[in-house]
């Protein structure tokens, strides 16, 4: 837990003792930070922590209130981001922002396409030039290919090849890997590999503490905005870097509470919606949290939109506590005590641009609109309580929600529909994207909800959470359940082989 030091060689970036406020928040304290040449090195630490502002810093977005950030060990002083990327610094975004109906390689040369004699653009050398840094990455990606319509995957290799026209020798890949599959994350990975060994520093920051150990080689743990160790990984387990992240022993990161299952709360009878699954059938009891475990594209998150009725189903019925959902209606779902937080709390579980107290208050207008008129003050008091039951961290509960951090804003999620008072809750990946303290929040409110009575179907490909916190794990692979497996025989092979489509059901 050594701090990074004054001697040896000198990194090619690095911070010396930097602080930033914002108003009366003090952002970073006296954090240092070193990046070498050849060298993954993971920024790790809960929301909130300071990493934004740490990426911002080296990016050229914030200036340092007091310390130095220093280039090839000399002090630099960065005015916007183009001093940064001057410098051959390189940020790399969770969702890129490409030019959608200009090709991969106008987007990588915009603005510094090659010209020929009178000026005229060189289409030919762009091409070449592109299909270069493709080759460079070891990944085939048409260089004349338009950007619309590639997956995230895609366009954040276009950012790195982009950085690497640049001649980026430090790049920042914040998040990279929330939004990407299994195999887009094994591809990413033999990049970054590829960049390491041509001499690139890169800083990782990922919530994922599995993929912080596969690919990094030091990590910088930061908590509250102060520096708490930069050290090797090698000799490190997940338990010791979750340990330096939350500052205490994480004891149960899984607290799962032993309860007897009660009546059938939910009920799916051969659910079928043609090409997308076929003859689903499973119940959820009372007091149970019952996984939903599959590969992407395995049709979980459909058949929990065709329960709640957001989609409509071709066969098949769907009950709660035995009163008969109808197809397609989820305020019929909704009236029943059902519940669901969607996959993307962003686009579908939020209104970004609306206040933390009108999205808690949405799902109960019938009860705070009278006579047509909204009742301001039952709906503040409705989401106060709720803000605080499930511990929002918040300014002002007037806030518009896409100031919250990650894991606040599925906190509100929750609120929002746990204040409908169901009695089936359905959380679609409900710790996807959150750090590992808010992450063990979430799974303690899920086991106590099973305790009081609620019964809860949780999609989650993460195998630790399932293994962890439910009952009972249903498998699914291409639209068909393979697998019921009950809590004391599920480990991580039996349901993958099921979810690989090796297991029969």
């Amino acid at each position: 837990m050594t701090h990074p030091s004054t001697t040896g060689p000198a990194p090619v970036l690095a911070l010396r003792d930097v602080s930033k406020s914002f108003g009366a928040v003090r952002a970073l304290r006296d954090v240092s930070l070193e990046l070498f040449p050849g060298e993954v090195h993971a920024l790790a630490g809960e929301n909130g922590a300071g990493k934004s502002t740490l990426i911002k810093t080296l990016a050229g977005v914030h200036r340092p209130d007091t310390g130095q950030v220093l280039l090839d060990g000399a002090p630099v002083a960065f005015h916007g981001p183009g001093d940064a990327r001057d410098a051959g610094i390189a940020v790399i975004y969770q969702e890129p922002t490409l030019f959608p109906d200009l090709s991969i390689a106008e987007n990588i040369y915009m603005g510094r396409r090659p010209r020929r004699a009178l000026g005229r653009i060189d289409h030919k050398a762009t091409h070449n030039a592109t299909a270069a840094l493709m080759e460079r990455l070891g990944v085939e990606l048409d260089p004349d290919r338009p950007a619309r319509g590639l997956s995230i995957a895609d366009q954040q290799i276009v950012e790195i090849a982009k950085a690497l026209s640049f001649d980026a020798r430090v790049l920042i890949m914040d998040e990279p890997t929330a939004a990407l599959t299994g195999s887009e994350v094994a591809r990413l990975f033999g990049v970054v590999r590829t960049l390491r060994e041509q001499g690139a520093a890169v800083l990782f920051i990922s919530h994922r503490l599995e993929e912080i150990f596969e690919i990094c080689q030091r990590v910088t743990t930061l908590r509250d905005g102060a520096w708490i160790a930069s050290e090797p990984l090698d000799g490190m387990t997940e338990d010791d870097l979750v340990r330096r992240m939350v500052g205490r022993d994480l004891d149960e990161l899984y607290p799962k509470q032993e309860v007897e299952p009660g009546e059938v709360a939910l009920s799916v009878r051969r659910l079928t919606r043609e090409g997308v699954f076929t003859d689903v059938s499973f119940e959820v009891r009372h007091g149970e949290i019952v996984g939903l475990a599959g590969l992407v594209g395995a049709g979980r998150t459909e058949v929990a939109r065709a329960i709640f009725g957001i989609d409509r189903w071709d066969a098949g019925e769907v009950s709660v506590r035995g009163r008969a959902l109808v197809n397609g209606a989820p305020s019929t779902a909704m009236s029943a005590g059902l519940a669901l937080v969607p996959e993307d709390r962003r686009a579908q579980g939020l209104v970004m641009d609306m206040s933390i107290e009108r999205n808690i208050g949405l799902t109960g207008l019938r009860t705070t609109v009278k006579a047509g008129l909204m009742d301001r003050g039952a709906e503040r008091s409705r989401s106060l309580d709720w803000a605080v039951r499930l511990q929002v961290k918040y300014a002002r509960i007037a806030d518009t929600v896409n100031t919250l951090s990650g894991g606040n804003q599925q906190k509100v999620v929750l609120a929002k529909w746990l204040a409908t008072g169901p009695r089936v809750l359905i959380v679609d990946e409900p710790t996807r994207g959150i750090d590992v303290g808010t992450k063990a929040e979430v799974h303690r409110l899920l086991s106590q909800l099973a305790a009081d009575g609620v019964a809860v179907l949780m999609i989650s490909s993460d195998l630790p959470e399932i293994l962890g916190m439910a009952d009972r794990v249903l498998v699914m692979h291409e639209g068909r359940l393979t697998a019921e497996i009950p809590r004391s025989d599920a480990t991580e092979e039996t349901v993958m082989a099921a979810a690989t489509g090796r297991a029969a059901a």
